[in-house]
């Protein structure tokens, strides 16, 4: 998520493009009436990405007379190099829970996010299992130090959270890296925490309270995590 990009709101109706941010969880959005309206990164969820195209110049041509495309009349394509961190150059990854209704928290429906907390980007695929089948819940690439918002997951339907797996490639762009491996990490959530308030609790990346299990740590898979 960065300036330029078009974003939608979770909770309301409405949207624009991020134009700023505010500390680490407020984000500027200029919404269609050209007001800045500040909203929590959470509440955001991107729908399409600015890469700095700049629109080919109009032509103008005489009659009966052709002519060369020039360079300057091809679009141009230019993506900021990403930000790095000192000390993350070993992947940790995490998926965490956040209850939309955390006063109900017995009847509430599930926010996931997953948490890149290094600086590779990662693709990812996580799938939920029942007996040997297995179906894909969501896929999609997490940006160095981000966290991107899954989707929501319906209370009636918490247990088929009880066995997940996580596949995952990580890599930098436009640069040297070190390779890692490619990893598939299996996750047993205990289902239980979901309903006991005092199981979800704020973390480095969250003001909310949240249950957070650690996918990759210090580049080694976390497997069959239960989280804490």
């Amino acid at each position: 998520m960065k300036i330029g990009d078009k974003v939608r709101f979770l909770n309301e109706v409405g949207g624009g493009v991020i134009t700023g941010f505010i500390g680490n969880h407020l984000v500027n959005v200029e919404n269609e009436d050209g007001f800045d309206v500040p909203m929590p990164i959470r509440e955001v969820v991107v729908i399409e990405t600015d890469d700095y195209n700049i629109a080919k110049p109009e032509k103008h041509t005489t009659p009966n007379v052709e002519r060369e495309e020039e360079p300057a009349d091809k679009p141009v394509t230019y993506r900021p190099m990403t930000i790095e961190r000192t000390g993350a150059e070993l992947v940790n990854l995490y998926l965490c829970a956040v209850p939309v209704s955390p006063l109900m928290i017995t009847e509430s429906d599930m926010d996931l996010y997953m948490v890149n907390d290094c600086n590779y980007y990662i693709d990812y695929i996580l799938l939920r299992g029942e007996n040997n089948a297995w179906s894909v819940m969501y896929r999609g690439t997490v940006e160095p130090n981000m966290k991107i918002f899954l989707g929501t997951v319906d209370r009636t339907e918490l247990n088929t959270l009880e066995n997940l797996c996580i596949q995952l490639l990580c890599y930098k762009q436009g640069k040297s890296f070190l390779i890692k491996p490619a990893m598939s990490v299996r996750l047993k959530p205990d289902l239980s925490k979901f309903f006991k308030l005092h199981t979800f609790q704020p973390n480095d990346f969250f003001d909310e309270k949240v249950q957070t299990w650690e996918v990759v740590r210090d580049d080694k898979p976390v497997r069959f995590s239960h989280g804490e």
